[in-house]
């Protein structure tokens, strides 16, 4: 006997998907298209290419920038401490789905895709912050640790149209 799922049931199960499949992204090292990335544990730096920016593509310009003007847009009320949990509830889940985006349309050469997951698990860290998953944490320093890894992209990454935000 088949059996239907209502539209409520079957948006939570697909949530319950996202959000550990999410997690997995934010190990500190896994699989990716058959090489394997580092996530940020310590020593890890960011590096140049031969001292040039890592080449970017329309899909990582486009998640990264909308990631940047979402955090902006919220700076004021972060930096002066108003940001309500919802506000960072809202931010952890845009990085969220943008970073999903990012992995799933990764099309860079596997270097620089290795560059690319310093920058990714920065964001995955601070966006679990904002969301309030890690107790001890305060989602402000969540908010900021986004901002520092929209500040990597920006200095590794040949993205001629993004501006790191001025805080």
């Amino acid at each position: 006997m088949k059996r239907k799922t209502s539209g409520a049931l079957s948006a939570i199960l697909f949530a319950t998907g996202l959000s550990l499949a999410s997690a997995g992204y934010a190990a500190p090292a896994h699989k990716h298209d058959g090489h394997e990335a580092h996530g940020n544990a310590a020593g890890e730096t960011m590096q140049l290419n031969a001292g040039k920016k890592w080449g970017t593509d329309e899909s990582l310009r486009k998640s990264m920038s909308s990631i940047r003007q979402a955090v902006a847009a919220s700076l004021h009320e972060i930096h002066e401490n108003r940001l309500k949990p919802a506000g960072y509830l809202a931010l952890a889940r845009k990085v969220e789905g943008e970073v999903g985006n990012i992995v799933a349309n990764c099309k860079l050469e596997p270097k620089a895709d290795a560059q690319l997951h310093l920058v990714v698990a920065d964001l995955l860290s601070g966006a679990e912050q904002m969301a309030g998953k890690i107790k001890k944490a305060k989602r402000q320093d969540g908010a900021v640790k986004v901002i520092g890894a929209l500040e990597k992209y920006a200095a590794y990454f040949d993205d001629p149209q993004f501006k790191p935000i001025a805080h």
